[in-house]
């Protein structure tokens, strides 16, 4: 006997939330991961001075792959191209996932999707002008805060959708709402963090440090940056002893507090350190840049766990799969 057309799609539909679901949320980790990844190659590419290993745009030497002349330069530069060009198509997946199944989702969520990949669209027109300006300072600098605006808002998407997830029907089974002075305290170390990153690429872009340590020009930069460190550090370090005021369920995000607070004097250490070894030592360089593009991700998912607690949009499935 063959299935009735209405059984079947009850049956497929009835599977897809769950599918749906799983889906995203291993996507937008991955994403995340990759914008990590493309923010600190694009931090090693710098470093090397492989900025313009590639002299045309969107090719390398008119070609894809430039197998002949690939060397350590033109594989940093090429490779960041690629990762770029990845999260892309990643993000164009996920916008149409998003909007595919939108009626099961939470309405956020193809508007984010939207507006992530606007933010990469633009991340890519950047790139482009940084090869064709010939590395023109501003151009870099806003290259990379729009791929740290990228880090923070697709963290934040992945934590809001878990707990989106965790969100449960019954009123009495929720956690207590936060207080409005962790979004306060959320919002100043959030502003700090990206405040420090963009101050630490707009001295990169000029190669500030290097000409202060070498010539003793441009070191304005560089007490900027150092000024703003212990800003930034101090609004990250508060997190954690104000997440142990929050109400019992917010686990999550004392967690992600913590971790953001374990990292704050690892991450002061290497900017000593680079300093103090002139940058000499590209690996210090690039692990003081790696651990910048974790608080942004780390603070972006304390602000996706905040907003999704404020009002949750719990996903939408079907009462067979809910009660099996």
């Amino acid at each position: 006997m063959s299935l009735a057309p209405s059984r079947f799609i009850q049956v497929f539909s009835s599977e897809r939330p769950p599918r749906l679901q799983a889906w995203l949320r291993l996507l937008t980790s991955h994403l995340v991961v990759a914008l990590v990844a493309l923010v600190v190659i694009g931090g090693a590419t710098r470093v090397m001075e492989a900025g313009l290993a590639c002299p045309d745009w969107p090719l390398c030497y008119g070609s894809f792959l430039p197998g002949g002349r690939m060397n350590l330069q033109v594989f940093l530069e090429w490779f960041h191209r690629l990762d770029a060009f990845l999260v892309g198509i990643a993000l164009l997946v996920f916008l149409a996932l998003a909007w595919w199944g939108r009626s099961r989702l939470p309405r956020w969520l193809p508007w984010t999707a939207g507006l992530a990949l606007l933010l990469v669209v633009l991340q890519g027109g950047l790139g482009a002008l940084t090869v064709t300006g010939l590395l023109a300072a501003p151009t870099v600098t806003a290259h990379l805060g729009t791929a740290l605006l990228l880090v923070l808002l697709l963290s934040g998407i992945h934590q809001a959708m878990d707990q989106a997830m965790e969100s449960r029907p019954d009123p009495a089974l929720s956690s207590p709402s936060l207080p409005p002075w962790w979004f306060a305290l959320a919002s100043l170390a959030a502003v700090l963090v990206l405040g420090q990153c963009l101050l630490g690429g707009a001295m990169a872009s000029q190669w500030a440090a290097d000409r202060c340590l070498a010539a003793g020009e441009g070191c304005r930069w560089l007490l900027l940056h150092r000024q703003g460190a212990w800003a930034a550090a101090c609004g990250s370090l508060l997190l954690a002893p104000a997440s142990l005021a929050l109400p019992a369920g917010r686990g999550a995000l004392r967690w992600l507090a913590f971790a953001m607070a374990a990292l704050v004097p690892v991450q002061i250490l290497l900017g000593v350190f680079t300093l103090r070894l002139q940058l000499s030592i590209p690996a210090v360089t690039v692990a003081h840049q790696l651990l910048a593009a974790l608080l942004v991700a780390l603070i972006g998912a304390v602000w996706g766990r905040s907003l999704g607690a404020v009002s949750p949009t719990p996903f939408s499935a079907d009462p067979e799969v809910v009660h099996g």
